[in-house]
C-alpha cells in the first residue's frame, strides 16, 4: 500500500502555501528486496505526480518549491533499504533530461539529481559507498552465476571500466559503457523504462542495459556534474583514487571483483597496481623516458642506420599505441574523448608512427631527403609531449579549473573564426580581382594577414597601388573591421566566455577527474599490464589464445608474467605506503590522536539519524560484514572520534528532539482547533 505524509506534511502545508497539497502525494513504497526497474517505476510516479510547475535548480535547492524533495529524501532515509535506490534516481536524471519538453522534465531532472547527493548525505561513509558502488544485478543471478562458471574468465577482461561478464543474445553487455552503441542502446532502454509494462518479457526487459552499472558510471554517463562534486561523493572518489577503497584485493585466479576498504594485512600487494594513483604516478615515469629516448634520438641524428636508441624508441611508441588502443577499446569513445589530453596521446602516436615509416622507408631507399623529413617530423612530437608530461598538475584543483575554461574559450574562438574567414575570402577575392594587375592573388593574401595580424600600416601603403579609386576605402573599411570591431568583438567574447565557464569550472574539472578514476579503479580486468610490459603479454599470450582454450591456467600463467614483470614496482609501491604509514602515524603522535586519510575512510557511524526509530540495515548482516574481511571484527571497523564530530552528532541530536517537540505542538494545536470550534 502506497505510504501517504502525514504530521510533516502538515507542517510543510503550513510552512508554504506552494506545497498545499503535499500530503495528497503518494510516497513511493519502495521494498529490499524490488528491482531495479520497479525502484525507476515508483519513483517515476512520484516525480510525475510532485513536480507540476517549472523550476530552477537553486529553486528547487532554496524554497518551498523543492519541499516534495525534503519530503521524499525524508522518506527514502527512514524507511527505504534498497541498495539501487540511487541507481535509480541518477538513470531518471538522464531521462528527464534526453525527454524532449524541456521546461518540467528540466527541473525532474533537477530534482532527481538533488534528491540523490541529499539521500546520501544522510548516511554514514560505509553506507554512502555501498549505495554509490551497488552494480545493478541481472534479472537471474542463479543463472548468471552458472553461466559465469563455465565462462572464459579471461576474455571477460576487456572491459576495465564495467564489468561485463555475462553476455547473452539479448545483451548488449560487451560493448563498453562509453561507445556510442552502448549509449544510445542505454537511452533507448530508459524511454522504455518508465513506460514498460510489468509483465514484460525478460529478453526485452530495458534494464538489460544497465546490468553491472553503479551509481558513478551512471552519473558519469548521464553528465550528473553537480552529483559528482558533492563532498559526501568525492570522498568515495578520493578513496577510490587513493587506494583507501579497492575492487581487487587479492591476485589469484579465482579473484571476483567486490568494492571493500582496503586492507594492508590482508590484500596481496599486487592489487595495488590497480590504484589510479599509482597508474598515473606510472604514466609519467613512462612519458619522461619516452622524452629521453627522444632528445637522444634527434641529438645524435643518425641518417645512415637505425640505432639502437631509436629501436627503445619505437619499441616505446608501440607500446604506448597498444595501451591508447585498450583504453578506447574498454572505456569508449565517449569516455576516452572526455579527457583532452587523450588527444594529445592520439597525435602524439600519430606523429611517432609517421616519423617511423619514413625511417624505414629512408633507409630501405638510402633516401637522405626522406630520412632528414623523418626527423623534422619527430620534432613536432615535442610540442604534444611537453605539455603530457606535465599533464600531471590537471589534477590539482587550481591547474585543473582552468583547462575546462581553456577549452570552452577555444570552441567559442572557432566558432568566432569562421565569421572571420568568411569576410577575410570576400575582401580577398575583390582585392584581388581590383589590383590583378600589380599583386597575384598570393601576394595579396599575404598582404591580408599582415593586416589582420596587426599590421595595419602595410594597408595604407599598399592601397593607391591596388586601385586609386576603390583601394582607399574598402582597405580603411577592412582595416576598421579587423583592427576594431573584430579583435574588440573577440577579446570580449573570449572574456565572457571565461568569466561563464569558471563559475562551473570546478564541477566540470570533477567530472573528468571522477571519469578518470573510474575508468582506472573499477576495472574487470584483473591482470593489467603497465606499457612497455604490455608488448611482452601480447606477444605471448595473444599467439597462443590461437592455439589453447582460454582457461584458468590460461589466467594463471597472465597472474604469473605479472608477477615476474611488476616486482620493482610493487616494491617500490609497499615501500612508499610503508614510509607514509610510518610519517602519518608519527605526525599523529606529535600532535595527539587525529584519524589518517585511511582510518577515516573505515569510520562508521550507526547513529546517523537517532531520531528516524530504527537502526537502518543497508542489506542483510551477512552482506554487510563482506567488506571487511572475515577475521576483521566490526569492532576494529571503528575509529576514535574527534571532539568536533562529538560535538556536531550532540548538537544534531538535540535538534531532532526539538523538531520533535514541535511537531507534536502542531499536531497538538491541530486537533484542539476543530474542538474549540464545534463548541462554540
Amino acid at each position: 500500500m502506497p505510504i501517504r505524509l502525514r504530521a510533516r506534511a502538515q507542517t510543510t502545508r503550513e510552512m508554504s502555501p506552494v506545497s498545499a497539497r503535499i500530503d495528497d502525494f503518494d510516497l513511493p513504497d519502495i521494498a529490499e528486496d524490488d528491482s531495479f526497474r520497479q525502484v525507476v517505476r515508483k519513483l517515476s510516479f512520484y516525480f510525475a505526480d510532485a513536480i507540476e510547475l517549472p523550476s530552477t535548480f537553486e529553486q528547487l535547492r532554496t524554497t518551498a518549491a523543492g519541499n516534495c524533495l525534503r519530503v521524499l529524501v525524508d522518506h527514502l532515509h527512514e524507511t527505504c533499504t534498497n541498495p539501487a535506490i540511487v541507481n535509480a534516481l541518477l538513470a531518471l536524471k538522464w531521462h528527464y533530461d534526453d525527454h524532449e519538453h524541456l521546461g518540467l522534465n528540466e527541473t525532474k531532472s533537477n530534482a532527481c539529481e538533488i534528491a540523490a547527493w541529499r539521500f546520501l548525505g544522510r548516511l554514514s561513509e560505509r553506507e554512502a559507498m555501498n549505495f554509490c558502488l551497488y552494480e545493478i544485478p541481472g534479472l537471474d543471478v542463479a543463472r548468471g552465476e552458472l553461466r559465469l562458471q563455465g565462462h572464459d574468465q579471461e576474455a571477460a577482461e576487456r572491459a576495465p571500466l564495467l564489468p561485463r561478464i555475462l553476455p547473452s543474445p539479448d545483451d548488449d553487455a560487451q560493448r563498453p559503457l562509453g561507445s556510442s552503441s552502448k549509449r544510445a542502446n542505454l537511452l533507448s532502454s530508459l524511454s522504455r523504462l518508465t513506460n514498460a509494462s510489468e509483465d514484460a518479457g525478460e529478453e526485452r526487459d530495458p534494464t538489460l542495459a544497465f546490468k553491472s552499472l553503479n551509481a558513478l558510471e551512471i552519473a558519469a554517463v548521464a553528465d550528473a556534474k553537480r552529483f559528482l562534486s558533492q563532498h559526501v561523493v568525492q570522498k568515495i572518489i578520493s578513496g577510490i583514487w587513493n587506494g583507501d577503497i579497492v575492487f581487487w584485493d587479492s591476485l589469484s585466479v579465482h579473484a571476483t571483483k567486490k568494492h571493500r576498504f582496503y586492507n594492508p594485512h590482508t590484500s596481496d600487494p599486487f592489487s595495488r597496481l590497480r590504484v589510479p594513483k599509482y597508474l598515473k604516478s606510472w604514466e609519467v615515469i613512462f612519458f619522461a623516458v619516452f622524452l629521453c629516448l627522444y632528445y637522444a634520438v634527434l641529438i645524435v641524428r643518425d641518417e645512415s642506420r637505425i640505432t639502437a636508441t631509436e629501436v627503445v624508441l619505437f619499441v616505446w611508441i608501440a607500446a604506448f599505441f597498444y595501451d591508447e588502443l585498450s583504453e578506447w577499446i574498454d572505456a569508449g569513445s565517449i569516455f576516452y574523448t572526455t579527457d583532452i589530453w587523450n588527444l594529445f596521446d592520439m597525435i602524439m602516436i600519430l606523429i611517432g608512427f609517421t616519423f617511423a615509416v619514413l625511417r624505414i622507408i629512408g633507409i630501405t631507399q638510402h633516401n637522405a631527403s626522406i630520412n632528414g623529413l623523418a626527423f623534422d617530423v619527430l620534432a613536432l612530437e615535442a610540442l604534444f609531449m611537453m605539455p603530457r608530461i606535465c599533464s600531471i598538475l590537471s589534477l590539482s584543483p587550481y591547474w585543473g579549473t582552468l583547462i575546462p575554461c581553456l577549452e570552452e574559450m577555444a570552441k567559442d574562438f572557432i566558432k568566432f573564426m569562421v565569421l572571420v574567414v568568411i569576410i577575410y575570402l570576400g575582401f580577398l577575392t575583390t582585392f584581388s580581382l581590383v589590383g590583378r594587375d600589380v599583386f597575384d592573388l598570393a601576394g595579396m593574401a599575404g598582404i591580408l594577414t599582415k593586416i589582420f595580424f596587426g599590421s595595419s600600416y602595410v594597408g595604407f601603403d599598399v592601397m593607391d597601388q591596388i586601385n586609386p579609386i576603390f583601394g582607399p576605402p574598402l582597405m580603411i573599411i577592412f582595416i576598421t573591421l579587423t583592427s576594431i570591431l573584430l579583435t574588440g568583438s573577440l577579446t570580449g567574447m573570449l572574456s565572457n566566455s571565461f568569466s561563464r565557464v569558471i563559475t562551473h569550472a570546478r564541477e566540470e574539472y570533477l567530472y573528468v577527474y571522477s571519469v578518470y578514476v573510474l575508468e582506472a579503479s573499477t576495472s574487470n580486468r584483473l591482470t593489467h599490464f603497465y606499457p612497455p610490459f604490455n608488448l611482452i603479454a601480447l606477444a605471448i599470450f595473444r599467439p597462443l589464445r590461437l592455439v589453447f582454450r582460454r582457461d584458468e591456467k590460461f589466467r594463471a600463467g597472465r597472474i604469473v608474467l605479472l608477477r615476474l614483470t611488476h616486482a620493482p614496482i610493487v616494491w617500490a609501491i609497499q615501500l612508499y605506503e610503508l614510509i607514509r604509514r610510518k610519517v602519518n602515524s608519527e605526525y599523529a603522535g606529535l600532535d595527539g590522536p587525529k584519524e589518517s586519510r585511511r582510518r577515516s575512510w573505515r569510520r562508521d557511524m550507526p547513529q546517523a539519524r537517532p531520531s528516524s526509530g530504527h537502526s537502518r540495515h543497508l542489506w542483510p548482516a551477512s552482506r554487510e560484514t563482506n567488506l571487511l574481511r572475515p577475521d576483521k571484527r566490526e569492532d576494529d571497523d571503528m575509529d576514535t572520534r574527534t571532539t568536533v564530530e562529538v560535538q556536531i552528532d550532540e548538537l544534531n541530536r538535540k535538534i531532532d528532539n526539538l523538531t520533535t517537540v514541535i511537531m507534536a505542538m502542531q499536531e497538538n494545536q491541530s486537533s484542539v482547533k476543530p474542538t474549540t470550534d464545534s463548541l462554540s
